[in-house]
């Protein structure tokens, strides 16, 4: 029997990145892993046998009774979207073949949480959207932070006129030293499954919010270089990127995979100024912060000055997994547009995660095509020009 206050998970590959997801599945609350799928079935054993182990998989009937469950472990993808204790699936599989898994779980009326980059192409994105759009399921991204606390708390930080005043530059970085055996076999540097490399894995988030930042608008043209390459030149390892929204306001990133870990972002406007020092993954133990600074220019004849005046923000922030982190909070609010009952159209509960994922895979693919012409500027279709 299904139970309308519960989303029946199934795990698309088993990676690294989707054991943390597990965790954030079974501490939503409005969820539950059913089944987890590899290519290799022992591989799918191991995962569910070791996440079981830090958190048991429970699932609630409707008398609000826990049992233990254990999820089918199984060695193909088709199998698991063929199965009726599955509602919605995580799709954590390399992008190259992200695709044909996303239209097969649409077929199959299975809703869709795919991990990042969404497509290799704008056009796949498209089509992958279309596509869970005609099936009546849902489509949204693994963007965490756009789940969390912090954004819309500082939100209003960068609504008072009086202190931030007008934004005209967001300036991101995101890096972390993937070291020699990272370079040479790690997927994320191979072509054959991430072409996009470090631009798709962290040039995402950085993308992301900076469309946060500009009230979801799409820049007028982008411009960017890959700064380092690996598989023989074919996948960014560094990259450097121009974002121009064509109003004054404009937005730059570099992301890496060679740099030490790091992930802020600055936000400057007129008056002030805003720092993040943590804005993909809230440091561990401690509230997401961020600070706002204001630094007064005085000149008295030679003598220049600047006063400074900083206040600090937070809010509180739980670290990785834990009931209230923005892993978990993904997870429970896509469940909760999958279970809730209601008379709203598919666009009215899925048009807004959708677009967002349209726009950050534009913007990807403009850069991609501006480094393809030695960082020349790109205009994005669709854009206010």
């Amino acid at each position: 029997m299904k139970y309308p206050s519960i989303c029946r998970w199934g795990i698309l590959g088993a990676a690294t990145i989707a054991r943390k997801n597990w965790k954030s599945i079974h501490r939503s609350g409005n969820g539950v892993v059913t089944a987890v799928a590899s290519r290799d079935l022992s591989r799918a054993e191991t995962f569910i046998r070791d996440c079981s182990m830090e958190v048991p998989p429970v699932t609630v009937d409707e008398h609000g009774d826990a049992t233990l469950l254990r999820p089918a472990a199984l060695s193909d993808y088709a199998e698991l979207l063929q199965r009726d204790d599955v509602d919605a699936v995580y799709v954590a599989l390399p992008t190259v073949v992200r695709k044909e898994w996303v239209l097969a779980a649409a077929a199959a009326g299975k809703h869709v949480l795919s991990e990042k980059p969404v497509a290799v192409h704008t056009d796949d994105a498209q089509e992958m959207i279309q596509a869970c759009r005609q099936a009546g399921v849902g489509f949204m991204d693994g963007v965490m932070f756009d789940h969390g606390a912090r954004l819309p708390a500082l939100r209003k930080t960068l609504a008072d006129s009086e202190g931030v005043g007008q934004l005209h530059r967001i300036q991101s970085h995101f890096s972390f030293h993937g070291g020699e055996d990272f370079d040479r076999t790690n997927i994320r540097a191979k072509a054959a499954f991430e072409p996009h490399g470090c631009l798709g894995d962290l040039g995402w988030y950085c993308i992301r919010f900076s469309l946060w930042a500009a009230d979801r608008r799409l820049p007028v043209r982008v411009a960017g270089r890959s700064l380092w390459q690996l598989d023989g030149g074919q996948v960014p390892g560094e990259f450097q990127a121009e974002l121009d929204f064509g109003d004054g306001l404009t937005a730059g990133f570099f992301c890496s995979f060679r740099g030490a870990n790091q992930q802020t972002v600055t936000l400057t406007g007129e008056r002030g100024y805003v720092t993040v020092d943590d804005f993909v993954l809230p440091f561990v133990g401690a509230e997401s912060q961020w600070q706002q600074h204001n630094h007064d220019l005085r000149v008295d004849n030679c003598r220049w000055n600047f006063g400074r005046h900083t206040i600090g923000h937070a809010v509180w922030e739980h670290a990785s997994g834990e009931p209230e982190s923005q892993e978990v909070r993904m997870f429970r609010t896509f469940a909760d547009r999958v279970v809730e009952s209601s008379a709203d159209t598919w666009e009215e509960r899925w048009s807004d995660a959708t677009e967002l994922v349209l726009k950050t895979q534009q913007v990807l693919n403009g850069l991609r095509d501006s480094d393809a012409r030695s960082g020349s500027w790109v205009t994005l279709a669709g854009s206010a020009i």
